[in-house]
Formats: C-alpha cells, sequence, structure tokens
C-alpha cells in the first residue's frame, strides 16, 4: 500500500473497442457513422471533465476501431484538454519504431496529450493479418517492448536483436514535452507484472471477470518489483465494463441484452460457454461489472479504488448492443455524478 494516497489524484478514463452502437430498431450504424459516434462520445467525455478516452485496437468485424491513433487524431481536432490514449496498441504485431512515430506524431498535433497503452492482445486476429505466427506470441512482445522502451529516450538507437538491425538510428518527430506517457495493459499473468515494472511503465489491470480482491496480488506484485527496481510510485489502473442508468433495473435491463451477445460471441470464441443472467447479475453484485444508479457505481468503483489503491479508473463503456442515446447518457452521468461521488467517496 502507498502511504501518500492522499495526495495522490485519481484519473478517471472511458475505454471504448468501437462496438457499432446501433439504432431504434437495432440495426448496427455504419463504420462510417460509428466511427462519428466514438469522436463525439469523447468531446463529451471532455466537456465532463474526464481524464482520458482511450480506445481498443481490432481487426474483426464486431468492432470498427482498426487504427486507434487515426481516431485519436480526430478527437484531437475538437478537444484541448483530454488524454489521448489507447487500450491497447497490440505492440506484438505491429513495429516499435511505426508505433512510436506515430505516437510522436499524435503528441505533437494534440500538444502533449497523446499517451499509449502497449500490450500483447487479448484477441490474436493480428498476428496472421500481418504476418506473425502465434507461436512467437511471447517472444515478439519482449523484444518489441525492449527497442521501444529505447525509443523513448528520444535519442539514436544501436539495436541488434529480433531480425532487426540499428546502427545510431534516430527516429522522427522528437516531442516537444520529454517521453511519450506509455502504460503496459496486463490481463492477469505474473510474468506480465513484472514486466511492466522492470521497465517502470504504469500498469492498467483489465477485470472484465471476477471479484477485485482477486487482483490484489497483482497489485502487490507490481508495487514489490518496482520497489526493487527503484521505481517505486508509478501508476495503477483497472479498467472493466460498465454502465450507468436512471435506475438499478432500468440499468440492468439495459445493459443485459447486448451485453449478454458480446459476451457469448467472445466467449464462443474462447471457450467460455453460455453467459447467462445468474451470472450477470453475480458480476454485477460481486464482480467486475460497473451497472446500476450513479451512486451504486460509484460506490464499486470507490470500494474497488481504496481495495487496490488505484491511481486511475476506466470503465469500458461501449460494450454490447446500445444505442448513440444511451451510451451518450452512460457517459454524462459517469461524468457528472460518478466520478464528483468517488473523488468524495475516497477523498481524491
Amino acid at each position: 500500500m502507498n502511504t501518500d494516497s492522499p495526495g495522490r489524484r485519481l484519473q478517471f478514463g472511458l475505454d471504448t473497442f468501437g462496438e457499432a452502437p446501433v439504432d431504434g430498431h437495432g440495426a448496427p450504424l455504419s463504420a462510417r457513422a460509428s466511427l462519428r459516434q466514438v469522436v463525439d462520445e469523447a468531446k463529451l467525455a471532455e466537456d465532463l471533465g474526464i481524464d482520458i478516452i482511450a480506445l481498443g485496437e481490432h481487426h474483426r468485424d464486431d468492432f470498427v476501431i482498426s487504427s486507434p491513433e487515426t481516431v485519436l487524431a480526430a478527437i484531437a481536432s475538437v478537444t484541448e484538454r483530454i488524454l489521448l490514449g489507447t487500450a491497447v496498441t497490440v505492440l506484438s504485431s505491429d513495429d516499435p519504431v511505426r508505433v512510436y512515430e506515430r505516437f510522436a506524431t499524435l503528441d505533437g498535433l494534440s500538444n502533449g496529450r497523446a499517451q499509449v497503452m502497449l500490450g500483447r492482445g487479448s484477441f490474436t486476429e493480428s498476428f496472421p493479418l500481418f504476418g506473425y505466427d502465434l507461436r512467437d506470441y511471447n517472444t515478439l512482445f519482449e523484444e518489441k517492448i525492449a527497442l521501444f522502451a529505447e525509443l523513448l529516450k528520444e535519442q539514436p538507437v544501436t539495436w541488434n536483436s529480433g531480425g532487426r538491425t540499428l546502427d545510431a538510428a534516430d527516429v522522427f518527430p522528437k516531442t516537444d514535452g520529454g517521453p511519450i506517457d506509455t502504460w503496459v495493459g496486463v490481463g492477469g499473468s505474473p510474468e506480465s507484472v513484472v514486466r511492466a515494472a522492470a521497465y517502470g511503465f504504469p500498469m492498467m489491470l483489465a477485470i472484465i471477470g471476477g471479484a477485485a480482491d482477486r487482483f490484489a496480488p497483482y497489485a502487490d506484485l507490481y508495487r514489490r518489483a518496482l520497489a526493487q527496481t527503484g521505481r517505486s510510485g508509478q501508476p495503477l489502473g483497472i479498467h472493466s465494463h460498465g454502465f450507468i442508468g436512471a435506475d438499478e433495473r432500468e440499468a440492468r435491463e439495459t445493459y443485459f441484452p447486448g451485453f449478454k451477445v458480446h459476451r457469448g460471441r467472445v466467449g464462443a470464441e474462447r471457450g467460455w460457454g453460455s453467459f447467462s443472467r445468474a451470472q450477470f447479475d453475480g458480476e454485477v453484485d460481486h464482480g467486475a461489472l460497473y451497472v446500476g444508479t450513479s451512486e451504486q457505481v460509484a460506490r464499486k468503483i470507490a470500494d474497488t479504488v481504496t481495495l487496490l489503491d488505484l491511481d486511475r479508473f476506466d470503465l469500458v463503456y461501449s460494450a454490447g448492443i446500445l444505442t448513440p442515446d444511451q451510451r451518450l447518457a452512460s457517459i454524462e452521468r459517469y461524468g457528472r455524478e460518478v466520478v464528483p461521488l468517488v473523488r468524495e467517496m475516497v477523498g481524491r
């Protein structure tokens, strides 16, 4: 547990993977409309004082964001303050130099607001798409995060690993305000936790199922590993799915049908089995779904923040089948009601 909790500012984010909203008849909006909807949602998030908008990267038909940096650049053009991040950038199937260049460009366009979250990817469709072998899943990330850490120093890089040789290579553009804000997204393996700490990167735990106290050992491991490397004090966050409604019944009844479809689609690929209403209610009551009224969701977030001593909480707001109005209303309640309530409850 950090001893300086009262002096640390708690950050709040909104995350989306680019799920297409639906119209009043339940038909998905086009990719064009869905992408512009994300820009509108990010603009609202800034107007509400939310700290961060983070976009996931996927290459499949149920998500429309395959190029988060492009969408973030569009958001940069209509905002001034909100941080522009990813959740996550699949570094294993990308090129570290190109990732650095894209985010340094975004950082310049946004006046220093770019943030990248590196990850191995919980979906694997990008690996064959870009010519990578899934048998190299771990090795690819190890090599590429090491190179990315060198690029962040913004000095000429000499490198000879993974089939790439660089001889005092310089990469452009440079940033004006120092290294790009870089996080690592972790799904829950101890090796990933220790790796994030070894590089001194802030860590985001993706908690998509189960009670928050299951993840306390990962938070403790991260802080102990940071201390061993002399880098104590790096931020720790989580992201989890949720929806805020006018009353508890409305929130659950609105969110469950679409989330069941979303969860069932992913579960069928991963062998999870069907997702029942009882499981849904259990996750809302005791697990990783933050669904309910503003006060209920705020209390649950505050309990999680206190339990894990968090510096950041991101709500994944767009999972499932929701209309644009439903998504916007949930964002509005999150920014106007939930965030101030959590700050009051935890004293930050």
